[in-house]
């Protein structure tokens, strides 16, 4: 599992700095200190690779949504912390931010894509803030839905080439601009747009570990 695992770092590395089409099996193997006769015990060819960063991508995205679902006080805050903690993920972590890449690699013929994963917990969230009545009515869930992946998704393409559009200031500013347009008064004034406080450097720990017991929130505004 150790090797498995190198592996599987190395070709997220590769493929966040040099693409799919350009990180060789040959690159993948080296920077995991191992034999290409030790990946291929692995994996059968580079597409198998790449499926399992997708996937071990997409199980680092479940686990930041079921650790800000715990004990939280709306859905709307827990997308809000998810949003914020995915942003801290994708600079910390290069599987994370693989999986986005390979999301849209044209050279890639996506198996589990990240980005589709983030849309349809977008959307669930979402969904459930209007069962809780803090979404605005009249808004619609697709247009709510749509707001916020195409932010959050642009946010992460960007951040590529500048870290500033992922970092927590500019999350911030974009849910203090959003929510007056997404949330009714009433859900409005128990929202913190900042995200849960020091959250993300807590789950963090634990994501990066066995993925195990849930972090919960000790925050003000909850």
């Amino acid at each position: 599992m150790r090797t498995r695992h190198a592996l599987i770092r190395s070709a997220a590395a590769a493929f966040d700095s040099r693409g799919y089409a350009e990180a060789t099996l040959s690159l993948i193997s080296s920077g995991a200190g191992v034999s290409p006769g030790a990946l291929h015990f692995h994996f059968e060819n580079k597409a198998a690779v790449g499926e399992a960063v997708e996937l071990e991508a997409a199980d680092t995205l479940r686990a930041i949504a079921h650790h800000v679902s715990v004990g939280r006080s709306s859905a709307l805050q827990a997308l809000i912390d998810a949003s914020h903690m995915l942003a801290h993920t994708l600079v910390s972590d290069v599987v994370v931010r693989a999986g986005f890449q390979l999301s849209s690699e044209t050279r890639y013929a996506t198996v589990s894509s990240v980005r589709e994963a983030w849309l349809h917990h977008v959307r669930r969230m979402l969904a459930e803030a209007v069962d809780e009545g803090s979404l605005l009515p009249g808004l619609g869930l697709r247009r709510a839905t749509a707001l916020i992946v195409a932010a959050t998704t642009g946010f992460e393409v960007l951040g590529k080439g500048d870290p500033e559009w992922i970092s927590g200031h500019a999350l911030t500013d974009f849910w203090e601009t959003a929510l007056p347009c997404l949330a009714t008064a009433e859900a409005l004034r128990r929202l913190d747009p900042a995200g849960c406080p020091h959250m993300s450097d807590e789950a963090l720990g634990c994501l990066r570990g066995t993925r195990g017991s849930p972090v919960v929130c000790s925050g003000s505004g909850r």
